[in-house]
């Protein structure tokens, strides 16, 4: 498998109950560390697609990272360029560039030493005290988007 197609697909249960739970909590204004509700056009269908995601600040910057890999979403937004987060009745519209992989390693190291508890079990052995040369090995794996809100 390239790296270009790495996917990992939520199990049935994650999606039946961690993904809506979340996704109810931020549409009522609860913020479980930092997560929004991510909306971006169907780049096939133009519809809104939304999905919970983790909005990392870092250095003043704020990011969105695909831990699943090379997700709808993600080929959504890079063909959009543009979306919403959301938390309760807030709506933060964003601008989003892609990082080269060459750029992702503190954003990689920052996103794991945050939410590693959570989504870890994506990284295949990674972790925040993970060698900057493993994690640039695995950056392609791993969408990165700096976010700019609008």
């Amino acid at each position: 498998m390239s790296t270009q197609a790495h996917y990992k697909r939520p199990g049935r249960v994650e999606v039946n109950t961690f993904h809506r739970l979340v996704r109810f909590l931020v549409r009522h204004g609860v913020s479980l560390w930092g997560a929004r509700v991510l909306s971006v056009r169907g780049r096939k269908s133009g519809e809104l697609r939304s999905n919970p995601v983790n909005l990392l600040t870092l250095d003043g910057a704020e990011y969105l990272v695909a831990p699943r890999g090379h997700t709808e979403w993600v080929r959504n937004l890079r063909v959009a360029g543009e979306g919403e987060l959301r938390v309760g009745k807030r709506v933060d519209r964003f601008t989003a560039v892609e990082l080269p992989d060459a750029d992702k390693v503190p954003v990689l190291r920052a996103y794991l030493k945050r939410w590693g508890w959570e989504v870890g079990m994506f990284f295949d052995g990674l972790d925040a005290k993970s060698p900057d040369e493993e994690l640039l090995a695995a950056a392609a794996k791993f969408p990165v988007f700096r976010v700019a809100l609008t």
